[in-house]
């Protein structure tokens, strides 16, 4: 990076497609266990239909490949912004990593998941593109995820409850089957919102939700889902329509980590008002 200012994620951000090579960014992966077997988090929906997949850490040696390599590279500082610390060890490996590093390491709790953590990233990563510095940078990135909200939709709270993700959302599970849950991550953690009595409904109510909260602001809008694919590009399409100020739309499938821990049918809409 031109400010010699490297900036490193984790794959929970799932970035779109080559767009982390575009803006130099290195993704340090999380890691599954299906079977016995382990291997780094891609993107795909096999955890739609899995349900005993685990999901850990990335090793600090991990990040400290990362690191280091970012410093062969000739970076200077290195800002590494990963997912809330309260739903992950992640921020503690990096730290752990960056303890030891070859060049200062700004470890960033976002605070946030998925897409919200990838708009985040992307802020840093044009801060240190312009000449910033890793302390511009790293504002950068916390002020992006402060700004921006998750807002999520999810068939059933089974996965969540099973994986202890889901914090005061367990307040629904004793109507889990008769309603479908709204949810939004509030201080770092997946909390309930609203109970709708359809997905209709629920689904209708979403849209609502993301239009309010983009208001006449410049936005970037995301749009993740788990085995819901034609869902989610419509309703993409609808927001696209209704938010007046958009500027990009990215449309995806969230990978096993985030998968195993939502279940299929999961939709979630990420509104990131720019700076």
């Amino acid at each position: 990076m031109g400010s010699g200012v490297a900036v490193v994620t984790d794959s929970t951000a799932h970035l779109p497609r080559g767009l982390a090579e575009r803006c130099a960014l290195t993704v340090v992966p999380l890691q599954i266990a299906v079977g016995g077997a382990t291997r780094d988090d891609i993107s795909t929906g096999e955890a739609a239909h899995e349900l005993n997949i685990t999901t850990s850490r990335p090793s600090p040696t991990r990040f400290a490949d990362a690191y280091r390599a970012a410093a062969d590279a000739g970076a200077s500082e290195v800002v590494s912004v990963h997912l809330s610390a309260a739903m992950s060890g992640t921020v503690e490996a990096a730290r752990l990593a960056a303890d030891d590093a070859p060049v200062p390491v700004r470890v960033v709790d976002s605070g946030t998941i998925g897409m919200a953590l990838g708009f985040a990233v992307l802020s840093a990563a044009a801060t240190a593109l312009s000449g910033g510095t890793g302390e511009q940078a790293a504002d950068a990135a916390l002020r992006r995820a402060r700004l921006t909200r998750t807002l999520l939709y999810v068939d059933t709270l089974e996965h969540l409850h099973r994986s202890g993700r889901i914090g005061a959302a367990a307040t629904l599970l004793g109507s889990a089957l008769m309603v479908k849950p709204l949810l939004d991550i509030a201080d770092g953690r997946i909390e309930a919102l609203e109970k709708v009595r359809t997905a209709t409904r629920a689904l209708a109510r979403l849209e609502e939700l993301a239009v309010t909260e983009a208001r006449d602001r410049r936005v970037d809008l995301g749009v993740q889902h788990l085995a819901a694919p034609s869902r989610a590009d419509s309703l993409a399409a609808r927001l696209r329509d209704r938010i007046p100020d958009v500027e990009d739309v990215h449309v995806g499938e969230v990978g096993p980590v985030i998968g195993a821990h939502v279940g299929p049918g999961m939709l979630a809409v990420v509104v990131a008002p720019h700076l």
